[in-house]
């Protein structure tokens, strides 16, 4: 097709990816491969005598006018293409799990770690119409996801330095840190949850036992994974003090969600069942 006119280099490349559902790569470099170059998935124009109409409709321009960088531009595409594909199938299988866990824990014994009290009864009833996710939780969950992915982001790029870490396992050391006080921050955060709108979540927190045996269960857990799971986990044992960073980082949300509450929240005043509150007053009499 390389001396073909344009018109029919155009149509084999839209009949390839429209009829045939193909992934078309095509290479060219004067103006009459425009159009083939910009219909297809993945253009590529020479670098040096390609053409500017053609180098403007190519997705991939080669500098060095040299075919075999293709093959390095295939091979780095493939690469980050499978590496994406492992990742996903990481990420996917953990949240899947997770999920379920907390779902199966949910329906069996999370929905009643806190026990029904009085104070439940001074709250208004719940509209027809009212959100599930309130003005007041989407300003706490993000406020602490902003902390966590702040300090996280922080360890990760910086931690070597801001925790002396040396060695031929100071990386090791500082993912564990950082899974560490991943999982503290999601601990601290379970405590912050008792109550979206009070600054003492701290209240009532030791007569709920089925709350306090999830999070001695979460804290032992999290304790053997670190220690003594490492080839499963891979993890290594940290000491005294990488493990009282973690908890430090984790019980600052704590003082994040207290700041939190502290930001007004505006609802709009309406009645309890969603309609807006009827006018009274000595004149309407």
């Amino acid at each position: 097709m390389a001396r073909s006119m344009p018109l029919d280099k155009h149509t084999l490349v839209a009949h390839l990816r429209n009829v045939y559902k193909e992934v078309v790569a095509v290479t060219g470099d004067g103006t009459n491969d425009a159009p083939a170059l910009h219909e297809a998935d993945i253009g590529l124009s020479m670098g040096i005598a390609g053409t500017e109409v053609a180098k403007e409709n190519s997705d991939v321009i080669i500098m060095d006018d040299n075919f075999t960088t293709i093959v390095n531009v295939v091979r780095w595409g493939r690469a980050v293409y499978i590496n994406i594909q492992k990742f996903v199938q990481f990420q996917l299988t953990v949240n899947v799990v997770a999920l379920m866990l907390n779902f199966i824990s949910a329906c069996i014994s999370a929905l009643a770690t806190e026990p029904p009290n009085d104070r439940l009864m001074k709250r208004p009833p719940i509209g027809r119409n009212v959100n599930f996710i309130t003005p007041v939780m989407w300003r706490n969950i993000i406020g602490q996801s902003i902390y966590q992915i702040v300090v996280l982001l922080v360890l990760k790029f910086c931690g070597k330095q801001l925790l002396n870490l040396t060695g031929p396992d100071a990386t090791s050391i500082l993912n564990t840190v950082i899974f560490n006080s991943f999982v503290f921050c999601q601990i601290f955060n379970e405590v912050n949850s008792r109550d979206m709108e009070k600054i003492n979540v701290l209240r009532g927190l030791f007569d709920s036992w089925p709350f306090m045996l999830v999070m001695v269960s979460t804290v032992a857990f999290q304790v053997i994974i670190v220690e003594l799971l490492g080839t499963f986990a891979e993890t290594v044992p940290l000491n005294w003090k990488l493990w009282l960073v973690s908890v430090l980082i984790g019980a600052v949300s704590l003082l994040v969600a207290v700041f939190l509450k502290f930001i007004p929240i505006k609802i709009p005043p309406k009645h309890h069942d969603g309609y807006e509150v009827l006018p009274s007053g000595p004149e309407l009499v």
